[in-house]
């Protein structure tokens, strides 16, 4: 098992903060505009991490393509990176399986990691939340966010969540997505008025991540105080 980054989180859970402290040499990868601040002792690159075709996978998956890297090159120091949006940051170590990730959950990574894009087929065209979503897979570190706070329930057996509050599950759960038993045979007229659809069923042994709020809701919810142009 490779040795984890040694981290903090903080200001948890509205306005988690992650502190990554590096030793010389060590490295953390993360996404674009992350970085909140960092020591003078590092060097960052920006570029396409795990040639073309990963980064391609992580573009789909509603991440840039490019991916910065923070060295210690002049001894140890630390970065501290936030999340583009209000909610909490998990840690996972990898230890040779791997994560699945929703659209925009990734936030930073160790060597040893590798994130890039995983075609639902089907399944993408019903979730409401994107075709492909992202796979971390490898042995290190992976840091993500959530928008909320963010709650981990170990599944055994069945369990359903609203697509819109997946945050990450590991890979020993298999899912589909369907609509709540309720709504089976009312067709789109009771998802209409019901206000709920479509769930993600997961089966099996392993731990999900879900957060408490969920954007769309939200969004329609202000809509309503959007000023408008009176003619």
């Amino acid at each position: 098992m490779s040795a984890q980054l040694e981290h903090e989180i903080s200001l948890r859970p509205d306005f988690s903060l992650l502190t990554v402290k590096l030793q010389p040499g060590q490295r953390v990868h993360a996404e674009p505009s992350a970085m909140a601040s960092m020591s003078p002792t590092l060097d960052m690159k920006a570029g396409l991490k795990g040639g073309a075709l990963k980064s391609l996978g992580r573009m789909f998956g509603g991440e840039s393509m490019i991916v910065n890297t923070f060295t210690a090159a002049r001894g140890a120091g630390e970065v501290v990176f936030a999340p583009g949006h209000l909610g909490d940051t998990q840690h996972y170590h990898l230890s040779g399986g791997s994560l699945m990730l929703q659209r925009g959950a990734f936030m930073a990574h160790s060597d040893g990691v590798d994130v890039t894009g995983k075609w639902q087929g089907a399944k993408g065209f019903f979730s409401g939340e994107g075709l492909v979503l992202l796979k971390a897979s490898g042995q290190g570190d992976i840091f993500f966010n959530s928008y909320g706070a963010v709650l981990q329930i170990d599944v055994s057996g069945d369990f359903m969540v609203d697509t819109g509050y997946i945050v990450a599950f590991e890979d020993t759960l298999m899912y589909n997505v369907t609509t709540l038993p309720g709504l089976r045979g009312g067709g789109f007229k009771r998802l209409f008025f019901s206000g709920e659809g479509l769930v993600c069923r997961f089966q099996g042994q392993g731990k999900l991540w879900i957060q408490t709020r969920y954007a769309a809701p939200y969004l329609s919810w202000i809509n309503q105080f959007r000023p408008t142009k009176n003619n």
